[in-house]
């Protein structure tokens, strides 16, 4: 995961074509384990008291197959939180992820019409907050999510301060 520390999107002495990516906090990838293992392990052992009392104990071999895709959804998940990304540049935000297909999202600051902080309960007990972008294209709404909150603060901040600043033509 590549971070960048420049407030522009560019590292001091980098090519001012290439941005700097920032990475999401590992908080965000426990999380979504964290809510893998918890709806998917219940439904293993609901699953296999279910089969074990009313099919017999062969076909509650079949409560394998939850914790079989939990464990699969535990390295994909990792794959999908290292694909997202985000960078500052002089005049725009970008925004990078997928795994398969790739996605990046450029919203222009003198587009933004609305830059909010949202915080859900599940997000809130990990210590995490996500930033809302609101455009006048809906299509170009974009989020950047799983980020520590004073983090959170700062990009809505900065994001609104250059909101106005591109917006009034300065």
């Amino acid at each position: 995961m590549e971070t960048g520390t420049g407030a522009s999107g560019t590292a001091p002495g980098a090519d001012a074509g290439e941005p700097v990516w920032t990475g999401l906090p590992r908080g965000l990838l426990r999380m979504r384990r964290m809510l893998l293992v918890v709806w998917l392990v219940p439904t293993a052992v609901a699953l296999g008291v279910l089969l074990g009392l009313f099919a017999g104990p062969v076909w509650a071999v079949l409560a394998a197959l939850p914790l079989a895709l939990a464990a699969w959804g535990w390295v994909l998940l990792e794959r999908n939180w290292r694909s997202w990304r985000y960078a500052e540049r002089v005049d725009d935000l970008l925004i990078s992820r997928g795994v398969l297909w790739r996605e990046e999202t450029v919203v222009p600051y003198g587009r933004m019409q609305l830059v909010e902080v949202t915080s859900g309960p599940v997000e809130r007990y990990f210590g995490l907050a996500g930033v809302q972008l609101h455009t006048a294209a809906a299509a170009t709404d974009a989020r950047v999510p799983g980020l520590d909150p004073q983090e959170a603060e700062r990009l809505r901040d900065r994001l609104t301060e250059l909101g106005e600043a591109r917006s009034a033509g300065l």
